[in-house]
């Protein structure tokens, strides 16, 4: 049976006590074994690694530069595995999240100061981006995804749900009118976004029925936060989830229209992550975490 490890421990040990018989006794072993595993790794390395006399043992050249390497990695080693010990009880290590930047901005970074006094052995690494990554191509630890979900492999955590509303800056109304009904978007700018939509328009909830009605706008944003701040530049109309506006609206930078209108639908919001890594402390933290942290959204 291969045992190399052990014929490590074995050799390091023996360098350590200057002796076969000292290092046998520490091993609880017999000499016999001891020497036997010496030979196994000098024969598999190719080199002496100590020279025998009958007074004394020495380490060879070459039997001094592995002993002062083998220590080192079989301390790095050791050291790994006492911090996945750890790491099952005690959350620690690097903790990638990838988010949208309005999720990120509007919801996370609020509360990940928090996170950070509770676990603060964890490091967070918080990417913003609209962009759908691949988890395991950017080795991240947790995606935030808003919206319907992929066919995916991941595990999924829900954390709310999130309402749509459309809104735009008290400036932009004054100058340009409150719109009535829907038709009366014809005469505004809609802040849409550059990237693609199943459906080119926004809905409305007119007499009874769900419409999807097209719209009209010289701008377009490639993310949330791009359009949310052109609707409070006083840019036009924007439609976004109202956990991204909430403040926006409370502090009268952006109001509310067509509310009568609102089909009412909106967007699930879902933490994703890999089976496997749920198993890690950092993760399921985090996962716990956001369960009493996060922000009511609606």
């Amino acid at each position: 049976m291969d045992n190399r490890f052990g014929d490590i421990e074995t050799f390091l040990m023996v360098a350590g006590e200057g002796s076969l018989a000292a290092a046998a006794k520490a091993l609880r072993l017999t000499p016999s074994a001891v020497s036997r595993s010496i030979a196994r790794l000098e024969q598999r390395l190719g080199v002496t690694l100590l020279r025998r006399t009958t007074r004394a043992l020495a380490l060879t050249p070459e039997g001094v530069t592995y002993r002062d390497r083998m220590a080192v990695l079989l301390g790095d080693m050791m050291a790994l595995e006492a911090g996945l010990g750890e790491d099952r009880t005690a959350p620690r290590g690097l903790l990638r999240i990838n988010a949208s930047p309005s999720f990120g901005i509007e919801c996370l970074i609020p509360i990940l100061p928090g996170f950070r006094d509770l676990y603060p052995a964890v490091t967070v690494d918080l990417t913003l981006s609209d962009t759908i990554v691949d988890l395991v191509e950017e080795r991240a630890d947790i995606a935030i995804r808003i919206g319907p979900l992929r066919d995916t492999n991941l595990r999924a955590k829900k954390l709310g749900h999130s309402a749509m509303v459309l809104v735009a800056s008290p400036v932009y109304l004054a100058r340009r009118g409150t719109p009535q009904t829907p038709d009366d978007l014809d005469d505004h700018d809609c802040l849409r976004f550059s990237f693609r939509r199943s459906i080119d328009g926004w809905p409305f909830r007119i007499g009874g029925k769900l419409v999807q009605r097209p719209v009209q706008g010289s701008f377009y944003g490639n993310s949330g936060e791009v359009v949310r701040q052109m609707a409070v530049a006083g840019g036009g109309i924007a439609r976004h989830g109202h956990f991204h506006v909430a403040s926006d609206i409370r502090a009268g930078r952006l109001v509310e229209v067509l509310a009568d209108y609102n089909p009412g639908d909106g967007e699930d919001i879902h933490a994703l992550y890999a089976a496997e890594d749920r198993t890690a402390a950092r993760v399921r933290a985090f996962l716990d975490y956001l369960d009493g942290a996060m922000p009511v959204v609606g």
